[in-house]
């Protein structure tokens, strides 16, 4: 019997310490971390979309947790523990089958977007296995006052009457547009991951000697322009630069991307743009800056590779071009 006692006793005091070192010791130094600069708790709104995130499961595929590999740079910053200060439990996530939400909210701040997307992930990603939340909208005969119905193609969009989204989507939205990352104090590294404004010499002649007529520039590399294009812009203007009707503007013949001046381009990537008119055509969504997420070089390679596709012949930039912008301002 004494035995057993023993056997017993030694068995819950090595459980008991085992879980004080490895659970409640470490919760106790994590609970006291300080939240990152910037960082702040999230709104009522916010928190009842975080509470749909969970719900439809969207842990399960998307992760919000930046690690500190090459691959990731693409989605931020690598992840701090201020992070996290306000977010009780962490949805870190840990299946990569969708792409890292980390800082979506400053990767895609477009409303549009994030509704067409949420509608059916095919509309504006074609290669998606995302499943459509469609059942989160209502198909109206008008929208109400105060509410801009949802710009879908045509091909997505319901036989009659126009979408407009459920609370809950708004919801959603609000807590996706919330997630963004901060720069780290006193780094270069910027909210993407890239080191913003460095030009480092190998890619400084990537960006080199413009030909006047919009034939290759010396050094410009198509292949990186192009696939730098497909990570950051394509799921907007699409592949075909011929954007989304009535959503996102095409590049395919714009006016800025061709003209002889390529000022307003530059300026508009580097710094993106709101309510623009492409083609006699308003487009409310929002692109996103770019100026903080990528250097000069791959700017004026996407920026390069944007003016010589689909039939454009905008005069080839170098990455000197970019900094001289970037170094004016917004």
């Amino acid at each position: 019997m004494n035995k057993i006692v023993l056997i017993a006793g030694g068995s819950t005091l090595v459980y008991a310490g085992l879980a004080l070192m490895m659970g409640v010791l470490p919760g106790i130094a994590l609970s006291r971390t300080p939240s990152g600069p910037g960082i702040k708790p999230i709104s009522p709104l916010e928190a009842e979309g975080r509470d749909v995130y969970v719900a439809n499961g969207c842990s399960y595929c998307h992760t919000q947790q930046v690690r500190p590999l090459e691959q990731d740079k693409v989605f931020g910053r690598p992840s701090a523990p201020g992070d996290f200060a306000y977010q009780t439990p962490e949805l870190l996530g840990s299946e990569r089958t969708g792409p890292d939400l980390t800082n979506i909210g400053a990767r895609q701040p477009s409303s549009v977007w994030q509704y067409i997307h949420l509608y059916n992930p095919r509309a504006v990603v074609p290669q998606s296995i995302m499943p459509s939340f469609s059942w989160m909208f209502d198909v109206v005969d008008k929208a109400p006052q105060g509410v801009n119905s949802v710009p879908l193609p045509k091909e997505y969009a319901p036989s009659h009457g126009v979408v407009i989204p459920s609370h809950q989507a708004q919801a959603l939205l609000a807590y996706l547009l919330s997630l963004k990352q901060t720069p780290w104090p006193n780094s270069k590294v910027a909210a993407g991951g890239d080191h913003a404004g460095a030009s480092s010499e190998s890619s400084s002649k990537e960006s080199t000697a413009v030909a006047a007529n919009g034939g290759s520039a010396a050094g410009y590399d198509a292949k990186k322009g192009q696939q730098l294009f497909s990570t950051h812009c394509s799921v907007c203007h699409q592949e075909t630069g011929e954007g989304l009707p009535g959503a996102f503007p095409p590049l395919k013949g714009d006016a800025a991307v061709n003209d002889a001046d390529p000022a307003t381009h530059i300026h508009t990537v580097l710094f993106g743009l709101k309510g623009a008119t492409v083609g006699g055509v308003k487009y409310d969504s929002e692109m996103p800056n770019f100026g903080g997420t990528l250097n000069d070089a791959d700017i004026a390679n996407i920026i390069n590779y944007e003016r010589s596709s689909w039939g454009n012949h905008g005069k080839h930039i170098t990455d000197k071009e970019v900094a001289a912008i970037r170094a004016k301002g917004k």
